[in-house]
């Protein structure tokens, strides 16, 4: 790949991520307004500012998240994706009315060091040069997602009988089905791609249907399990561990799924420094995240 269109596709995640945070502050400040008494929804669809808002997050974002991994690939687009959460941390001190600690400062710092590390990683995937209608691709594919399907079930019966840790195990179930919409966005503008370009091979098209069940699948659970965490324990530490899996499971996905060979060895030591400083840094940044996340 052109140093060029990696770089740029490392912008458009960057900004991506951003976007995602600046649409969700400015939603939550709309949302923080309202009177208690009003019926929310009847008047928030004639705010301006929240249909901007619900536009900057879902539609920006999402188009910069969707070229972004076309030019990178999915591995390192969560990690960059993360630095929104230094918007975030920024634009909260308004709405939460409340300063930066010194510790927060130095999360940013840290996150801006991870966020450069995972850049320089160079670890990418040109998925436009991939051919995911490959057997072999497609059953790698469909065994890390079962294997993703069971964790999550062993996790919702064991939170059921240990109340406990069935916050945490709650968040992570949240985290490992982001991390499946991960996975499957891949094969979806994969598809999309395809049958854009007129390509109506019954193949892609079951890849795309397929696709799309997944991705809609994982983001409704995902939703519901970290809406059932937050009943049962602290958003300020369950968003962090939602992110957890949501980081590592890019590099299953590079290595396992895509069989990737890194460039050298200085990428895989930049991508998993990159990794564990945003896991940690997201620890620090995570308490302002789930403040505003839990406003409705």
């Amino acid at each position: 790949m052109e140093a060029a269109f990696y770089w740029f596709g490392v912008l458009l995640a960057i900004l991506g991520g951003c976007a995602h945070y600046s649409g969700l502050i400015l939603e939550k400040s709309v949302i923080n307004k309202m009177p208690i008494e009003v019926k929310l929804m009847k008047n928030l669809i004639k705010k301006p500012q929240w249909l901007l808002a619900i536009f900057i997050r879902f539609g920006v974002g999402s188009i910069l998240f969707i070229f972004a991994q076309v030019l990178i690939g999915p591995a390192i687009t969560p990690g960059l994706m993360a630095s929104g959460l230094i918007i975030l941390a920024v634009g909260s001190i308004k709405i939460l009315n409340e300063r930066l600690k010194l510790v927060e400062f130095v999360a940013i710092i840290v996150m801006i060091i991870a966020v450069v590390s995972i850049g320089l990683s160079n670890l990418s995937i040109a998925i436009a040069e991939e051919n995911l209608l490959d057997p072999a691709f497609l059953i790698r594919m469909i065994t890390t997602s079962s294997i993703f399907g069971i964790i999550c079930t062993l996790f919702q019966v064991i939170q059921n009988k240990y109340s406990n840790i069935a916050s945490i195990l709650l968040a992570l179930i949240s985290g490992l089905m982001l991390s499946l919409n991960n996975f499957w966005i891949t094969p979806f503008i994969w598809s999309l791609m395809n049958l854009l370009s007129g390509n109506f091979n019954l193949g892609i098209i079951l890849l795309f249907l397929v696709s799309i069940g997944i991705l809609i699948i994982a983001n409704i659970f995902g939703v519901i399990k970290m809406a059932q965490g937050f009943r049962l324990g602290r958003a300020s530490y369950l968003a962090p561990i939602q992110n957890v899996p949501v980081q590592l499971a890019p590099s299953i996905l590079y290595f396992i799924v895509f069989l990737m060979e890194p460039p050298n060895l200085v990428s895989i030591i930049l991508f998993i420094l990159g990794v564990t400083l945003i896991i940690l840094s997201s620890f620090f940044l995570g308490r302002r995240q789930a403040e505003i996340e839990i406003i409705s």
